[in-house]
């Protein structure tokens, strides 16, 4: 029988199939790059021997999908997670390269990581394994072919192993000119100022674009956060600062509640103490985790894994607006049930996209060698992310569609007019 959890990174590729080809008809995108689209560049999979700190050698797999690099560089993250596989990556890197055209950048789309559990492991094994996963990869990623940045279950620390792996196998005299193979790597290590707080920056970003055009005020809004990682934890944040209120989290280790609201920070603080899970946060209400979705609020942000909101849950949700800070959380039945609610919903491939925008300001620097300050960044980041916004509503408006569908066309009618310019070799 098959698991839940294959059902959803199955279901996952096909919900962005179904999402692609929808775009596709309506736009009448050209047969030829249509095949192009719809299929990967390369597919990755390696299989490493790591030792542990017991002296066991174990052997892990690692997957790296290169879905299309017409507009530039694969970009797209590495994450460490059970659920890591070739099905599963090749829908996110698929998402990446859409994310990435939508948002005006130079880049295609990848995506991958590591079949593991990184709460099992130590720090020195987690080290050994991301290095020797960076080996196994060699030369399939590079700051001019592939750029991995974090995901889930990854962050700084790994990202500056890979830097320093893969520049290590580069003679002496280059070394320095490939720290970029990833973005997301600490200040010191020729990281970007704010680009831990980019992702959910954007998000915000996004929820301001669609409080202007409905002439909606934030302040005093209620919302919920499924996910209180990176993401979930910054766009909470910023949030706040905007006068709304967090009145329920939910990630792995159960659901929490307060109709008083959340201290955000005293929350990541607890999850930061608390092996990254908010259970046993003292100032809150357990509730059970099918009631989250339906629980009484003016905004979602699902900032989790993929495929949480479907057919079984759409009908139970009372939001407005849900803005999807994780890739993928809602599946094509479910939407489709939320549009004819008239639950508003900003895609992913615009939403999150603050991300994979600061990461080019990364790998923009390091290029250069510059040094952007944060304010810049975030103001670099809304910029784009206001555009993009303002693009997707006016190309839905001209097809007459759902904002998901004219975020699809945006990023296709660019890829497609890069194909009719360049021509397809031979």
């Amino acid at each position: 029988m098959e698991k839940v959890e294959d059902k959803k990174k199955t279901g996952m590729y096909v919900n962005v199939m179904k999402q692609f080809n929808q775009a596709a008809d309506i736009m009448n995108l050209d047969p030829g790059i249509r095949k192009i689209l719809g299929s990967t560049n390369s597919e990755i999979s390696v299989h490493f021997p790591v030792k542990m700190d017991d002296g066991r050698i174990e052997v892990f797999n690692g997957y790296r999908v290169q879905h299309n690099n017409a507009l530039g560089p694969y970009k797209g993250g590495l994450r460490f997670h059970p659920t890591v596989d070739i099905e599963a990556a090749r829908a996110l890197a698929i998402w990446m390269t859409w994310k990435s055209a939508l948002a005006g950048l130079p880049y295609g789309g990848g995506k991958g990581g590591v079949t593991i559990d990184p709460r099992l492991y130590s720090l020195g094994e987690l080290e050994r394994i991301t290095r020797r996963f960076t080996f196994a990869l060699g030369e399939n990623i590079g700051p001019d072919v592939d750029i991995p940045a974090p995901d889930v279950n990854t962050n700084p620390q790994i990202m500056a192993w890979i830097a320093d792996t893969f520049a290590s196998t580069k003679s002496a005299s280059t070394r320095m000119l490939n720290l970029h193979v990833v973005t997301g790597k600490p200040v010191g290590s020729g990281g970007l100022k704010g680009r831990d707080r980019a992702t959910g920056y954007g998000v915000v970003a996004s929820i301001k674009s669609w409080a202007k055009l409905k002439n909606v005020d934030i302040a005093g809004k209620t919302f919920i956060v499924q996910g209180f990682g990176n993401v979930g934890f910054w766009a909470s944040h910023f949030m706040l600062e905007l006068g709304a209120k967090l009145i329920a989290v939910q990630d792995a280790s159960g659901t929490i509640y307060n109709k008083d609201g959340f201290d955000t920070e005293k929350l990541h603080n607890h999850v930061g103490n608390n092996k990254g899970m908010i259970s046993g946060y003292p100032e809150s209400e357990k509730i059970d985790n099918d009631k989250f979705f339906g629980l009484d609020c003016d905004i979602i942000i699902p900032a989790a894994l993929g495929n949480q909101i479907t057919a079984l849950n759409a009908d139970s949700i009372k939001a407005s607006l849900i803005a999807e800070g994780a890739n993928g959380p809602i599946d094509v039945d479910g939407e489709k049930i939320l549009l004819e609610r008239g639950v508003d919903v900003i895609p992913d491939i615009l939403c999150n996209a603050g991300g994979v925008t600061g990461s080019y300001y990364e790998w923009l620097q390091n290029k250069r060698s510059e040094n952007y300050n944060i304010s810049t960044v975030l103001h670099m980041i809304e910029e784009k992310l206001t555009e993009s916004f303002e693009k997707t509503v006016d190309t839905a408006d001209k097809y007459k569609t759902d904002w998901r569908t004219g975020a699809y066309i945006v990023a296709l009618e660019r890829i497609e007019q890069t194909y009719k310019e360049r021509g397809v070799f031979p």
